[in-house]
């Protein structure tokens, strides 16, 4: 397995998807590659994070 360049679709960043990530992704069971290079992912995952915690909470009070 070769390293691979792909490009970002938030960006158009071009980034590696290396050997190893390949192989994690292989061992998760993930059929698509990333779509999105680790800075617009971790970006993202910021953004549901926060958006999570911004939600109200409708559960018991008891």
């Amino acid at each position: 397995m070769a390293d691979k360049v792909l490009t970002c679709k938030d960006c158009n960043a071009e980034f590696v998807f290396n050997e190893s990530e390949q192989e994690f992704y292989k061992e998760k069971g993930f059929d698509n590659e990333p779509q999105r290079c680790p800075d617009c992912r971790r970006a993202r995952k910021q953004q549901r994070n926060f958006s999570n915690n911004r939600k109200p909470n409708y559960g018991s009070k008891w």
